[in-house]
């Protein structure tokens, strides 16, 4: 599990990337998942404000039972393939795309409409795929605008799942569980500590001024 862990340092606020553990499991189930979960809070894991994931029923209703508090983005682009021809128009799909970097969520769902009446006729199970799933994938508005590029999606988890894949395939078959999650371990330290290196993945006063503006709109 990868997250942003906020740091405090004097005034300032400062966030990197961070591996929060490690486990082997023997499928994706909601149990495991949420030992995973409550495992991580055991050992102190608080606060936690917004998940981005796939939309692993085991993994979402984990979350929900154990970070309650949290706000749920879903990655969303990827799924829309499966409710379209082979042959889809490209505008189709990359004018969705493009809902995700509007401004704010009033501007993201203004496009979306005139999305869905342009393409309702050519495509219309995905157009109501897209209506029932949509909102789902919008969480990330609720964020100061500065931290969408980062937290829209999960590019980030894809790209460190890939080179653990690759590493373990060269291996290809592990004699125990063990050896497994020694190999696995180890690169996610080696990950952890070049992300501690680099710079600082978000600005954490564009979140705490983010805040208080809302601050009233709440009142």
């Amino acid at each position: 599990m990868a997250a942003i862990t906020p740091r405090a340092q004097g005034p300032q606020w400062s966030a990197r990337r961070a591996r929060l553990a490690v486990e082997l499991a023997n499928r994706e189930s909601r149990s495991s998942w949420r030992e995973f979960l409550l495992q991580l809070r055991e050992r102190g894991l608080s606060g936690v404000a917004f998940v981005v994931s796939d939309d692993h029923a085991g993994l979402r209703q984990a979350i929900v039972e154990v970070l309650p508090e949290a706000a749920w983005q879903r990655y969303f682009p990827g799924n829309a393939l499966d409710y379209v021809p082979r042959k889809v128009d490209d505008d189709c799909l990359r004018e969705l795309r493009w809902r995700y970097d509007r401004r704010d969520l009033t501007e993201a769902r203004r496009d979306l409409a005139a999305w869905l009446a342009k393409w309702q006729a050519t495509y219309p199970k995905l157009c109501s795929w897209v209506e029932e799933h949509i909102e789902e994938t919008l969480s990330f508005y609720r964020l100061p605008r500065q931290h969408h590029k980062h937290l829209k999606s999960i590019n980030l988890l894809e790209r460190l799942n890939e080179e653990i894949k690759r590493r373990t395939h060269v291996v290809r078959i592990f004699p125990n569980p063990a050896s497994c999650l020694r190999l696995v371990r180890g690169l996610a330290v080696e990950m952890h500590e070049n992300w501690l290196e680099a710079h600082r993945y978000l600005n954490m006063d564009d979140l705490r001024e983010h805040k208080k503006e809302a601050l009233p709109m709440a009142a």
